[in-house]
């Protein structure tokens, strides 16, 4: 059997298409490995913006909000207090004066020192200084300084995961 040009180049064509096509779910993830790090990109998001009500609320009242609800209840907040696919509320709780915890459940393993799958999304990159702990330092003080010591603060593994924030 004789095989023409064109159908060496159709077949090797064809053969290419494939193989890129599996590269790209080894390397990518399956379409719904990608959904669920969508998710908990929104997860986080939402517990980011918690804690931004959080320092806020403490900033207005001299003292944090004794629950989810009260924090939503807040004239001028816009959280989401819910898990985008179980609508259970997230977890929080106010730990003592200045620190709080607030708390999700995720699908994925971000990477990062809590996981060891690639880099975590952008949105995790936060900086030291602003939820550091009172007994934290830095090796070179001011302002500046602690925006330099960029860390993954929202790295997490797959499972409950809680974040032990200091308000600012």
């Amino acid at each position: 059997m004789n095989l023409s040009p064109r159908s060496i180049v159709l077949g090797a064509s064809g053969a290419t298409v494939v193989a890129a096509v599996v590269f790209g779910l080894v390397l990518l993830g399956s379409p719904a490995e990608e959904r669920e790090r969508r998710i908990d990109d929104r997860r986080v998001t939402d517990l980011h913006g918690i804690a931004a009500a959080a320092d806020l609320y403490r900033s207005r009242h001299g003292r944090l909000p004794a629950s989810l609800d009260d924090l939503a209840a807040e004239p001028g907040f816009r959280i989401s207090t819910r898990d985008p696919t179980s609508s259970e509320m997230y977890g929080y709780r106010a730990l003592d004066d200045g620190r709080y915890e607030v708390c999700a459940t995720f699908g994925t393993d971000s990477g990062g020192p809590t996981g060891t799958t690639g880099s975590p999304p952008i949105v995790q990159r936060s900086c030291q200084g602003c939820h550091r702990s009172p007994v934290a330092t830095s090796p070179v003080d001011g302002p500046v300084a602690a925006h330099l010591e960029l860390q993954d603060l929202w790295a997490h593994g797959s499972g409950r995961q809680c974040f032990q924030m200091q308000a600012r």
